[in-house]
């Protein structure tokens, strides 16, 4: 598996939109102000459709507008979770998304991050 992106969760990120830099997932399929929408796999094999669109803004250049305020709330999505976006190549050369989140928990005095399922 190749991870595409990962990033901690903002306050933006829960309430709004996902927003990917365009430069972390390298040339992209369609142009700015255009949609399309991305399928992704969660660790149980649910099958997410995210809606997704280019976007400018003056301070970080081109970024991936992602959809996904229905995932968040299944999930109970919070700041500093972590979200990696991954895409495996499948046996008959098929690419998978998937998408994963952890939380960091305290255990026995430990800082451990644990799957948000």
């Amino acid at each position: 598996m190749t991870t595409l992106f990962s990033k901690f969760l903002t306050k933006a990120d829960i309430e709004n939109v996902l927003s990917i830099p365009a430069c972390t997932l390298g040339p992209l399929p369609f142009q700015e102000g255009q949609s399309m929408n991305m399928h992704a796999h969660d660790g149980n094999g649910h099958e997410w459709i995210f809606s997704c669109n280019i976007q400018r803004n003056e301070s970080v250049g081109h970024f991936l507008s992602v959809g996904w305020i229905e995932f968040v709330r299944e999930r109970n999505l919070q700041v500093d979770d972590s979200v990696t976006i991954l895409e495996e190549v499948m046996k008959n050369q098929a690419t998978c998304i998937k998408i994963e989140v952890k939380r960091k928990i305290r255990l026995f005095g430990k800082d451990i991050w644990a799957d948000v399922i």
